[in-house]
């Protein structure tokens, strides 16, 4: 064959493969062929360079081919630049990885004893991440994905390890895995839960950070990417040579029992960290192109991500790294979406957040990629990074707002009511514009990154700990409550409390308009002690305990109950926002219900704390607040007939007579849920 681009990375054909890798600013570069116990076999010069791409085709590579590469160029860190051809390098196209970085100073591409501009001459072979040759031909996709619609939709959110560790029914060597994931015992109770899209934390081959391994932590969470190809060998049950095909194999058995599959994905920065970081794949073969320098500090990366590093994803190099990894996901791996971490990372150009960037119509553009689901997390930590409800259709964004109000509503704030009320109809404040429908709300009250749910109402103070930060990680914005004892209790009052809450803002979650997001384990009454940062617990602090005792399988059974409600009342998915205009059916289509039985006024929404959202069509629905601490007791409309929905409570009753007419008490803490139908008289 002759020696030419086709695509980045490394191509097969039936007589060899062509390498092809990108760096600007390289003098030079030499592809690395090692045996499979990492042994150096050859080492090839990379002579053909057309444009910033430099090619070489390898007659008689096959497939498990082990390979990196060194490339030389200018040791200038002043510059930008941190060419050091010491270093063996990771591929970024790599499919599959068959050693993860063994950390030693010879990792690092400077002197960390001197100062970061005195290069370290040291060689990483040893010790440096290995790419494999593989085959990655689109697959034929023979069982076809779910195509849940939006408005149906709702998600699960999960890491692959934590949710099968520890479950006795899986089998052992599958426990934590894909392969895990993928068995009947777990998608039995995912389909049990009414869940339609499992989010997936991130898959991607991480980097275990130098610091946490000393201290005999890991990066569990995966939000620190070596690679946007290769998925991550630690949940392979087969090791790494079987990753890919246990992934495929687990997406399929979740499209066989109707359940989508969608990635957080992380392109915003990688594991390399900042300028003082290890030089393992992107640094070392063209650090300027790759990453975001300090405005006029070459030297240092500019960071919008906390992370120490910004993928400079306005390069057209970079960006065309990250359309490919997608479309690698969708064709070849079969996911059907991806939510986006620090999505504000990605619409940078010229250190801006620019909502018409070129990055974002090529994704909108892509006849691939326009046709799965597409999540934004609206944010990073960088200047004007916070665009919640700035994002175009067909994209969907976390709606922390909604995390925030419902958080607030249910530990007795003043004043939230009205806020509460505007996240229930789908948060039209922030996504009508653009012809956006309530859909583009993520809702949801705890996800990985905060506490669970349990937590959340039995801890005022994060307990980080654990996490050997000084407690200093994790935010101290939680909007938690405790019900009057920190932590465990086994007083039944503060007990029951919790539980109470805990449906309330399950409920609350359910009878939203939007598409609602389970963290999970929250139906399993998950703790994780306090620790609202668990990113680094890779044990029992972050795995899901399948013992479930009689308090839990009520929890359980009330999650099942709640989702299935949601199902079968179409008023609580709709495509369009509430207005309050008359229908056709003569009646607006929300009402917002005061417990004295008549509409909200303006001015009540200063002063209200319980109060209703009555639901007109297409099927009448009243749902009834009360986050005080004494029942409230709704004066319902004569002209309909009420009959119970949803509720739980000793206080929460249902009553009718011809003198006073129907009343709901709704029990303190609490969430009623009523259906009307037309009286007869």
């Amino acid at each position: 064959m002759i020696n030419e681009i086709t695509s980045l990375g490394a191509q097969l054909d039936h007589n060899g493969a062509n390498f092809a890798i990108f760096s600007a600013h390289a003098e030079r570069v030499e592809l690395v062929l090692l045996d499979e116990e990492h042994r150096i076999e050859r080492t090839i010069d990379v002579s053909t360079r057309t444009g910033d791409v430099w090619h070489a085709y390898v007659a008689g590579v096959y497939s498990g081919q082990r390979y990196a590469y060194r490339v030389h160029g200018p040791w200038a860190p002043d510059d930008g630049h941190r060419f050091n051809a010491a270093k063996l390098l990771l591929d970024p196209y790599a499919r599959e990885i068959s050693r993860m970085p063994q950390w030693h100073e010879s990792l690092f591409g400077h002197d960390r004893n001197l100062d970061d501009r005195v290069l370290n001459p040291a060689d990483s072979a040893p010790y440096a991440p290995i790419g494999v040759v593989v085959d990655s031909s689109p697959t034929a996709r023979t069982r076809v994905s779910p195509r849940v619609p939006w408005r149906d939709t709702v998600i699960y959110e999960t890491h692959v390890k934590g949710l099968s560790a520890l479950h006795p029914d899986v089998p052992p060597a599958h426990r934590g895995t894909y392969l895990g994931v993928a068995s009947d015992p777990v998608l039995s109770h995912l389909k049990s839960l009414g869940v339609t899209t499992v989010e997936l934390l991130p898959v991607h081959a991480a980097v275990q950070d130098e610091r946490l391994v000393q201290g005999g932590l890991s990066q569990y969470w995966g939000y620190n990417p070596l690679s946007f190809f290769a998925p991550d060998p630690r949940f392979a049950a087969g090791g790494a040579a079987s990753a890919a095909a246990e992934f495929r194999a687990m997406v399929a058995a979740m499209h066989d029992a109707g359940l989508e599959v969608i990635l957080d994905v992380v392109y915003n920065h990688t594991g390399e960290g900042n300028h003082v970081g290890p030089t393992l794949s992107w640094r070392g073969i063209d650090n300027a192109s790759y990453y975001v320098a300090k405005p006029g500090q070459s030297r240092f990366l500019y960071d919008s991500t906390g992370c120490g590093n910004t993928l400079r994803a306005e390069h057209p190099f970079v960006r065309r790294l990250i359309m490919d990894s997608l479309r690698y996901w969708v064709e070849v791996m079969n996911v059907d979406g991806f939510r986006f971490d620090l999505t504000s990372t990605l619409l940078r150009e010229g250190y801006d957040v620019n909502m018409q960037s070129g990055w974002l119509h090529m994704v909108q553009q892509d006849p691939i990629l326009s046709r799965v689901k597409l999540i934004a997390e609206p944010w990073d930590i960088g200047r004007r990074g916070y665009r919640l409800g700035a994002c175009p259709a067909p994209w969907r964004e976390w709606n922390d707002k909604y995390r925030d109000a419902a958080r607030r509503y249910w530990r007795g704030e003043s004043g939230m009511a009205g806020e509460f009320a505007t996240r229930l109809a789908g948060s039209s404040d922030l996504f009508a514009a653009g012809h956006r429908r309530p859909s583009s709300s993520i809702n949801y009250v705890t996800s990985h990154d905060g506490f669970t749910l349990l937590d959340l109402v039995s801890y005022q103070q994060k307990r980080n700990l654990a996490n050997l930060e000084d407690n200093k990680d994790g935010t101290d914005a939680n909007y938690s409550q405790d019900c009057g004892e920190e932590g465990p209790s086994a007083d039944q009052r503060v007990v029951a409390q919790r539980d109470r809450l805990r449906r309330s803002l399950l409920t609350t979650l359910f009878v939203s308009q939007g598409v609602p997001m389970l963290l999970g384990g929250d139906e399993l009454g998950r703790t994780q002690l306090g620790n609202n940062n668990a990113y680094c617990q890779d044990n029992e602090v972050s795995w899901y305990d399948w013992d479930v005792d009689p308090s839990s399988q009520e929890m359980l059974d009330f999650v099942r109950q709640v989702s299935a409600f949601r199902k079968a009342h179409p008023s609580l998915r709709r495509n369009r926002f509430l207005t309050g205009e008359v229908g056709e059916n003569g009646l607006p289509d929300a009402v917002w219900w005061h417990p004295e039985g008549r509409v909200m006024r303006s001015e009540d929404w200063s002063t209200a704390q319980a109060f209703g959202m009555w639901l007109a069509a297409p099927d009448m629905l009243l749902i009834c607040f009360n986050p005080t601490g004494e029942p409230v007791r709704f004066k319902l409309s004569d002209e309909y007939v009420w009959s119970w929905g949803l509720g739980w409570g000793e206080d929460s009753v249902l009553t009718d007579s011809e003198s006073e007419g129907s009343f709901a008490s709704v029990d303190f803490q609490s969430v009623l849920v009523l259906h009307a139908q037309p009286s007869a008289s």
